[in-house]
């Protein structure tokens, strides 16, 4: 897994910072979710908040797609995708066994669970959401298709505390930004709907000190271009 991870999603530059360099935006799931395994892995890395109306030229110079989160590490390797963000940072220190080492499989169940609600879930969370924006005549239906996956993350939780059994892994920090938004589509409805586990596995983290640290406000780089330290708790 590891020699695939470095072939398939890294390339270089002539980054000389002694610690990696993570452009980000506060509120892209996507971004969230590398920064809470950054946060888990007790990785320290310098912080660069922004906007996608304002991209900095240096994010581009390294990461020409234009998207976060984008990690530039201290020997010039750029990560560019959020799950290979979560891969490396848990692969260099995994304090709480979010990977289970132990169990040769578990990894490879997490990605198959990560990669369906990546491609399928999020397909479908796109179409909910534009549907509630625009007040289309279709929102009940796109709410019914995003449920038939909130459903498997009931069963799962029914059956342990996390996802993948009763420790927290990978799938759930991975997961947890996109039911977030499921979450806040139609609020009112959430709250009355029949997945209590789902909706006591994402306040477990919603009002957790780490979830607040992760989704501190920091002024935005392209304004006062001077890096935050991230991580490292």
């Amino acid at each position: 897994m590891n020699d695939t991870f470095h072939e398939k999603s890294n390339k270089k530059t002539n980054g000389t910072s002694t610690l990696p360099i993570l452009y980000s935006l506060r509120n892209c799931p996507y971004a969230m979710r590398a920064r809470l395994a950054i946060f888990k892995a007790k990785q320290t890395v310098l912080l660069r908040d922004l906007v996608l109306s304002n991209k900095p030229a240096e994010m581009i110079a390294v990461s020409p797609k234009g998207t976060v989160p984008v990690i530039v590490l201290a020997n010039g390797t750029v990560i560019e995708e959020s799950l290979e963000v979560m891969l490396w940072a848990l692969q260099e220190t995994d304090p709480n066994d979010l990977l289970d080492c132990q169990n040769e499989s578990a990894l490879s169940d997490m990605l198959m669970l990560i990669n369906e609600f990546d491609s399928d879930f999020k397909t479908c969370l796109e179409a909910y959401k534009c549907a509630k924006r625009y007040q289309e005549d279709n929102v009940v239906e796109c709410r019914e298709v995003c449920q038939l996956y909130i459903q498997q993350l009931e069963q799962r939780l029914t059956a342990h505390s996390f996802l993948m059994s009763n420790k927290e892994s990978l799938a759930d920090i991975a997961l947890i930004p996109f039911i977030r938004q499921f979450a806040r589509i139609e609020r009112q409805w959430y709250l009355q709907s029949p997945y209590p586990m789902v909706r006591q596995w994402l306040n477990g983290y919603l009002q957790s000190p780490v979830f607040t640290k992760v989704m501190a406000k920091h002024p935005l780089w392209v304004d006062e271009p001077q890096d935050v330290l991230f991580g490292g708790n």
